[in-house]
């Protein structure tokens, strides 16, 4: 994680900029820009990540911190939806990139971050449970999302993102470079401590927060070398290539 730190780049919005390479796109004409600078993450990947943080921080302050069973039978129907649409919506986008292919209708950045943050919400609702069920030996035996409350107050999160991030309000850039950095490193350090748990047949025996302490630490060490190492490949590939970043 010190490497990390002192790795370049060294500024704070560079940082961000580089872990946001290694898992976006980051063409520009697809983020929201703040103060003349796009976000580190494109207007889908934003809400995707930034939902999904803001997705587990909702569940966790509606005390399912520990949850370890999946989303009622209705409500993972609704996140079903979420996830098509945000499917329907980057393949549409997608198609805009060649020249000459039909697509289905205009894109628009506002549009890419709803379904970004919708998915997001759907992302954290179902990785709770399966880390829950990783990391603990006792896990709260209750879902993640069961009842039209739950969704509604992570419903409420979203509208939440989408309107902080779609204000492109300049005083908000540092705040979402660092949450975006930060959610990156999460959640992919989170799924990383579950394969080294798995990888180690250790998974289920934490019983106190410090127990789980050290295999997240771990994930997200990881996740800081593997964001590295993509980061840096990537953009010596695309220099190669000559092609704009």
């Amino acid at each position: 994680m010190l490497l990390y730190l002192l790795a370049p780049p060294h500024g704070l919005l560079d940082k961000a900029d580089h872990a946001a390479y290694a898992v976006c796109h980051r063409i520009s004409a697809r983020s929201f820009t703040f103060a003349g600078r796009p976000l580190p993450l494109c207007a889908r990947c934003s809400g995707t990540y930034l939902g999904a943080a803001a997705g587990l921080i909702v569940l966790a302050a509606c005390g399912r911190r520990r949850a370890s069973r999946l989303p009622a039978p209705a409500i993972l129907v609704v996140f079903g939806v979420f996830l098509l649409a945000w499917a329907v919506d980057g393949f549409n986008s997608f198609l805009t990139l060649i020249p000459g292919l039909p697509y289905l209708y205009e894109p628009r950045n506002l549009l890419r971050l709803v379904t970004g943050t919708l998915e997001g919400l759907a992302l954290a609702a179902v990785l709770l449970p399966l880390a829950n069920l990783t990391l603990w030996a006792d896990p709260d035996p209750r879902r993640s999302v069961g009842s039209g409350r739950d969704l509604a107050w992570l419903l409420v999160a979203a509208a939440a993102v989408i309107a902080l991030v779609s204000s492109e309000w300049a005083p908000l850039l540092y705040p979402f470079a660092i949450l975006s950095e930060l959610a990156i490193l999460g959640l992919v350090g989170l799924v990383n401590a579950m394969f080294v748990l798995m990888l180690m047949r250790r998974e289920g025996r934490a019983t106190r927060t410090r127990d789980a302490l050290l295999p997240l630490l771990l994930g997200v060490a990881l996740a800081a070398v593997e964001l590295t190492a993509i980061g840096l490949a990537r953009t010596a590939l695309t220099e190669r290539l000559g092609l704009l970043l």
